[in-house]
């Protein structure tokens, strides 16, 4: 695709079981940030989810939990479903959620070991894990509930955009397997990419937008309130389909 943040390409695996079969798995790469150097821009990933593509199908999540091992109870992406109306007008929406690696993050401020922190090369908030104390204090702290204790590391842990491959040159795990292309990852400071392009030419929103924490995750085609304000309703009805239902301790 011309101009995209994520090209397709293929690498063909041959499955020796039974009788044999080739299977070409798709694999989603980034472009080179060559030009980010020439020009001396700042870099600002970031993600673009077209709820009208998302099925709910959670294959993000199941990516997500593979690549990362995520202990068992707790998640880095997950989807939530959205119901709202009355019987027989109802209907149900998916809203695939995740870090929003926000501008102005929270967490970071609150870290008392600075073990949370924005990096300036990319925008991307992380997390190391050797001077996290698992406080608990960014937890508090977030809008988003995106972080967790990791019950293996005793630290607290989140989406990081795939870091590890995302500076290899690979797109996140989540962007590479949705089937319906929902989630559209790239710098959104470079003009020329498309996740650019579309918060530039679609009516985007971000979640908990009065937080004032700039996130870098945006949304096509999520609810919009009733006046018309373009901040996603979290009053609906809300399915949650991972821990979050699980009380804080």
């Amino acid at each position: 695709m011309k101009n995209s943040d994520v090209n397709l390409s293929r690498r063909n695996l041959v499955a020796k079981a039974g009788l044999g079969a080739a299977a070409a798995v798709a694999t989603a790469t980034l472009p080179k940030p060559a030009k980010a150097e020439a020009t001396d821009r700042t870099v600002q990933y970031a993600m673009v989810i077209d709820t009208r593509r998302c099925v709910g199908c959670h294959a993000c999540s199941v990516a997500c939990k593979a690549e990362f091992d995520v202990p068992l109870g707790e998640t880095r992406s997950w989807v939530e479903y959205i119901e709202k109306g009355e019987y027989p007008n109802v209907s149900r929406q998916f809203l695939p959620r995740l870090c929003n690696q926000c501008s102005d993050p929270p967490c970071v401020r609150v870290c008392p070991t600075g073990a949370t922190y924005k990096r300036k090369e990319d925008g991307i908030v992380v997390v190391d894990a050797d001077i996290c104390i698992g406080c608990k204090y960014c937890m508090q702290a977030c809008p988003y509930d995106a972080r967790f204790i990791n019950p293996r590391t005793g630290t607290a842990d989140k989406c990081d955009f795939c870091l590890h491959r995302v500076s290899q040159g690979i797109a996140p795990a989540c962007v590479n397997t949705c089937q319906g292309r929902a989630r559209i990852f790239g710098d959104m400071n470079d003009p020329d990419s498309e996740v650019a392009k579309l918060i530039a030419t679609e009516p985007v929103t971000v979640l908990r937008q009065e937080m004032g924490t700039k996130p870098n995750v945006y949304y096509i085609a999520a609810d919009h309130t009733d006046d018309g304000d373009a901040r996603f309703q979290h009053q609906y009805l809300r399915v949650d389909t991972h821990r979050r239902a699980k009380e804080r301790r």
